[in-house]
């Protein structure tokens, strides 16, 4: 059985997202300029604030897949659901081992993420405005492993890990602008 998706469809679904694509971009910049200061040292209050973040992309791939299901599988957004998931508890565990395995967690969870987010762009093309997200999806595979490999430093720094949230979210906030003319298509 095929699905076909009707331009209203496909422009409901733009919409949804070009709101949500806002609330990605304000959300990774506020965190990002409240954590980097904080980078310098791993306690309980940057733990928390580590593990809010894949928690807060669960939700956005939670609100992502129910706007997602008119216009296509919502399969991998569920995955990304559970791989931040996997995130937010590998980080709750690494941060009583130190920064060397929260930065080991951060970049398995940056690349896994990054695979996926690539592949629901590839996916979404014919939507518009996803470009960006494919682009934002190899470079996160790319910043992950550069976090994994940061974690053997001398004098491994949750900086660069901290600091990935701004390039996602200029990314958000280009395919969020890119998605408009999708939106405004229905």
């Amino acid at each position: 059985m095929s699905t076909t998706v009707t331009p209203s469809g496909l422009a409901t679904t733009a919409s949804v997202l070009r709101r949500l694509y806002f609330v990605r971009f304000g959300f990774a910049i506020l965190w990002a300029l409240v954590m980097i200061p904080l980078a310098g040292h791993l306690n309980p209050f940057t733990a928390t604030l580590l593990v809010i973040y894949p928690l807060f992309d669960v939700a956005a791939a939670i609100v992502d897949a129910r706007a997602s299901r008119a216009t296509g599988s919502p399969v991998l957004l569920y995955v990304n659901v559970a791989v931040s998931l996997l995130a937010a508890a590998g980080l709750v565990v690494a941060a009583a081992s130190g920064i060397p395995a929260v930065l080991r967690v951060w970049g398995a969870w940056a690349v896994v993420a990054g695979l996926v987010q690539l592949a629901v762009g590839v996916t979404r093309r014919r939507m518009g405005g996803q470009w960006p997200m494919i682009i934002s999806g190899g470079i996160s595979v790319l910043a992950g492993a550069s976090f994994i490999v940061g974690a053997a430093a001398d004098d491994p720094a949750l900086t660069n890990a901290v600091g990935y949230a701004i390039p996602g979210a200029v990314f958000f906030l280009i395919a969020a602008i890119r998605l408009g003319r999708t939106a405004k298509a229905g």
